[in-house]
């Protein structure tokens, strides 16, 4: 899967696009050191949520998915099954779904639903992401294969 090119205002074009880990990591996380780093901290929460077994999309947002130079941090949104259990989970893993904590530990924005709690519906929950502070539209990047 190949991601679009950004536009001139140096966002993805809008719409969720799907794509691998590997690609997102190698388009935006080597033009800088702290683009490196913050790639880095994507890389560990994905191979950390995914573990748990209970990751139904995995999106990512927020000028990481942009051409800033050095982007301060992640910002995903997680959509789990319904079966997910947060009280099962341990150690690292039980971290990453706190949205303070993952912040200050992984350098992460997590926000995370069931699928059930997804309304009306995942697509709607996932747009909501795309909308800039400033009331703009942006692309995000779904990570496939979790």
């Amino acid at each position: 899967m190949t991601l679009p090119a950004l536009t001139i205002s140096g966002d993805l074009p809008v719409g969720a696009h799907p794509t691998t880990l590997t690609e997102v990591l190698e388009v935006f996380a080597n033009s800088t050191l702290q683009r490196r780093q913050v790639g880095a901290r994507l890389k560990r929460l994905y191979e950390l949520v995914a573990s748990t077994g209970g990751v139904k999309r995995f999106v990512v947002f927020g000028s990481f998915i942009t051409r800033k130079p050095d982007p301060n941090d992640i910002d995903v949104f997680l959509v789990m099954h319904n079966e997910f259990d947060i009280g099962a989970l341990t150690g690292e893993a039980r971290l990453a779904f706190d949205h303070a904590i993952a912040q200050a530990h992984f350098g992460v924005s997590v926000f995370w639903l069931r699928q059930l709690a997804a309304l009306p519906d995942e697509e709607h929950a996932i747009a909501n992401w795309a909308i800039k502070r400033d009331g703009s539209v942006r692309g995000l990047v779904e990570i496939i294969g979790v």
